[in-house]
């Protein structure tokens, strides 16, 4: 993505990067957007010398359309006997980003186990390095998005440490995207 220059419309709550701190951005703050993936925004502000995360909800906020719901989350109501859909958490987990890297926490190969068990979904994640202060926020970005799905009615999401993370996990595709390939 291009860097996209930017003004805060009205105040916005946002999350500092790295250390995953909720602050709100004033109206009329400039601002870069970085990286748009998934459904959130980068935006570095040299005012406030750092980078911050925002939610599509308030897209607005920087000029941009919301996307909407998360894909799955408009899918037809379940009657709870249907099974879960691996697949479709695998794809939620697609449009989970680390706010700093423009490759998915699946690709990036942070995802070390997902099983079902009934209505839950227990996923266990690494990240990319263990002093990363958005692994509580990247964590629950991907239980909220496991939990709109049909069918789920929990997702328990476990930052692990175990095996260590290394750059040989990324996938193909992920090579790819950073210019690893």
């Amino acid at each position: 993505m291009e860097q996209e220059p930017v003004e805060f419309s009205r105040d916005c709550e946002a999350i500092q990067i790295p250390q995953g701190i909720t602050v709100t951005i004033p109206k009329g703050t400039s601002g870069i957007v970085t990286q748009a993936l998934g459904d959130t925004y980068t935006l570095q502000i040299p005012s406030l010398a750092g980078l911050f995360r925002i939610n599509d909800r308030d897209a607005d906020a920087i000029g941009k359309e919301p996307k909407g719901a998360t894909p799955g989350a408009t899918a037809a109501p379940t009657s709870g006997e249907e099974s879960i859909d691996e697949e479709m958490v695998w794809n939620q987990l697609r449009d989970v980003y680390d706010p700093e890297i423009p490759v998915n926490v699946v690709d990036l190969g942070l995802i070390y186990d997902l099983r079902v068990e009934g209505r839950k979904v227990l996923v266990q994640m690494t990240l990319t390095a263990q002093g990363c202060g958005m692994g509580p926020s990247i964590a629950m970005d991907a239980k909220r998005r496991i939990e709109s799905l049909p069918g789920v009615e929990e997702a328990d999401v476990q930052v692990v440490w175990d095996p260590p993370w290394s750059p040989h996990m990324i996938s193909a595709e992920g090579k790819e995207r950073l210019g690893m390939g």
